[in-house]
């Protein structure tokens, strides 16, 4: 992948589009840290983004595949887990009572990942990045698996933390999520090079 540049800002979401295979998931993984780039810089705040940096793993929230944890812990169990590590103390439990109904888990609230449908996983690991506070949210298709009234909930909290003030950098398939949410949109090439496409 050559020729990219892309810039987020706080408040802001870019949406990533294009085909399976064009490399909108390896620029999240830079994004995020994940992977480490052979030329070229990912910064956050002027500090290059790894994910062996303990401010960049306080800062970014990301969700870039399925895998939802441990599997000897329900789904409460790994919200607090997220909710504790990240600071929410006494608050931790209230939150996560909160982020269960949003995304309509308080059902499942013991269930371990193995007992939860494609959908609910998916579901589990979006509220584990909402719960926790951050400044970058990364999501890769985060649409997947979640039917319409999902799709439409997940719109509005992303519209929500946007509002907050957090960047989010996003690849969707999904054209009426990329509307509701984006101010950038840029489309990725099988060349692995973006153009903006609108905004």
């Amino acid at each position: 992948m050559d020729g990219v540049t892309l810039a987020v800002g706080a408040g802001e979401c870019a949406v990533l589009t294009g085909e399976n295979g064009s490399g909108k998931s390896t620029l999240l993984r830079l994004a995020a840290g994940r992977e480490t780039p052979w030329t070229g810089t990912v910064t956050f705040r002027d500090r290059t983004v790894s994910e062996d940096d303990p401010a960049m793993r306080a800062a970014i929230a990301a969700v870039l595949d399925s895998g939802v944890g441990y599997p000897d812990l329900g789904v409460r169990e790994h919200l607090m887990l997220v909710a504790l590590a990240h600071g929410l103390g006494g608050s931790a439990a209230a939150a996560v009572d909160e982020v269960l109904a949003e995304h309509r888990l308080d059902g499942r609230a013991e269930a371990r990942p193995h007992q939860l449908s494609s959908g609910q996983a998916q579901l589990l690991s979006l509220a584990q990045a909402f719960i926790r506070p951050c400044e970058l949210l990364i999501l890769d298709e985060p649409e997947q698996r979640i039917d319409k009234d999902g799709r439409k909930r997940l719109a509005e909290r992303l519209n929500a933390v946007k509002a907050d003030g957090v960047a989010v950098l996003l690849a969707t398939h999904d054209r009426t999520l990329a509307d509701a949410v984006a101010d950038t949109v840029f489309a990725v090439s099988d060349e692995g090079r973006t153009a903006i496409a609108g905004g």
